[in-house]
């Protein structure tokens, strides 16, 4: 009987949250400070040219105010289509971190056809091996949101766990189906998209420890966000913040071998290998490429408004 209630009590743990205390508050006037600016070519093939952090000043794609952080693409400019592709952002925290919790509070995501916009953590010198976690991705304003985890091989997913998301592929290896990945559908609409800016946005967070992954999604109107949650505590604590839209156990999956330490990352590109390959199907006209060349005013609503970004340890 006690080996049972000890075996329990580990189990237990191994699924529960904690309180954590702020590290990091990427707000205001200083919100840009945190990260450094990725000006590269896009590993996803997109139709996008990253810039560096002057240039995303100088043509206004990046811009920190007193209650609010905009990420955006260039949206004026028709492009040659033998050039470069529409002028973008990508940043990376320049901290990394392993256990811990982000809170990303987010009025507004990047919207239209073409457009893949993505909030996620990894180690980018090292990936896959390092692992891959995506918080917010979706394309061409499809929603729901999908939270997915990538692996190098040897993790697994088990198929009933307790999320309030729809698991998709339960193998995380990206050597399977096209770097599918374990993904998590959320349950609402308004979690990605035009029906997310259109709800006034909400917030993400993601809890990481040595033993699960969780994903949180709370929208803006909601009456089940956490205090803590709401409020930018200077701690919070995950153990009431209620079952997750996703939840990655250690079930079948070592998570202190397979993640490694990580930066966070919050970057737009266009078509690429995702929203370019179910562009069509996602009922977007003409083709991907020409529709970003050729279409700058279709961008005008393709930004990020971030009011914070909170990390706790």
């Amino acid at each position: 009987m006690k080996l049972v209630f000890a075996l329990l009590l580990s189990s237990l743990a191994s699924v529960r949250g904690a309180t954590y205390s702020i590290s990091d508050t990427v707000a205001g006037s200083t919100f840009f400070n945190f990260f450094d600016f990725e000006a590269i070519a896009d590993p996803t093939h997109g139709r996008v040219n990253y810039v560096d952090q002057a240039t995303a000043a100088a043509q206004n794609l990046t811009f920190a105010g007193s209650s609010n952080s905009i990420i955006r693409a260039d949206f004026k400019t028709v492009l040659d289509p033998n050039g470069p592709g529409r002028n973008s952002v990508r940043v990376r925290s320049k901290k990394t971190y392993t256990t811990h919790v982000a809170v990303f509070n987010l009025n507004h995501m990047p919207e239209a056809c073409s457009t893949w916009p993505a909030i996620w953590e990894t180690e980018e010198s090292i990936w896959p091996n390092g692992g891959e976690i995506d918080i917010v991705e979706g394309v061409n304003d499809q929603s729901p949101n999908a939270a997915t985890v990538h692996t190098s091989p040897g993790c697994t997913m088990p198929s009933s766990r307790s999320q309030t998301g729809t698991s998709t592929q339960l193998d995380c290896n990206t050597q399977v189906n096209s770097n599918s990945g374990c993904g998590v559908k959320f349950p609402t609409a308004n979690s990605y998209g035009p029906s997310f800016n259109s709800n006034g946005g909400g917030w993400y967070a993601i809890e990481r420890t040595p033993t699960f992954i969780k994903v949180f999604f709370w929208p803006r109107n909601s009456g089940s966000v956490p205090s803590d949650v709401r409020n930018g505590g200077s701690t919070v604590d995950t153990d009431n913040w209620g079952t997750p839209t996703a939840f990655f156990p250690n079930t079948s999956c070592d998570l202190t071998q397979h993640f490694s330490a990580h930066n966070i990352i919050i970057n737009l590109t266009f078509c690429g290998d995702f929203a370019g390959a179910v562009y069509s199907q996602d009922g977007c006209p003409g083709a991907c490429v020409d529709f970003v060349n050729n279409n700058p005013s279709a961008f005008t609503n393709s930004y990020f408004d971030f009011t914070s970004i909170r990390v706790y340890q």
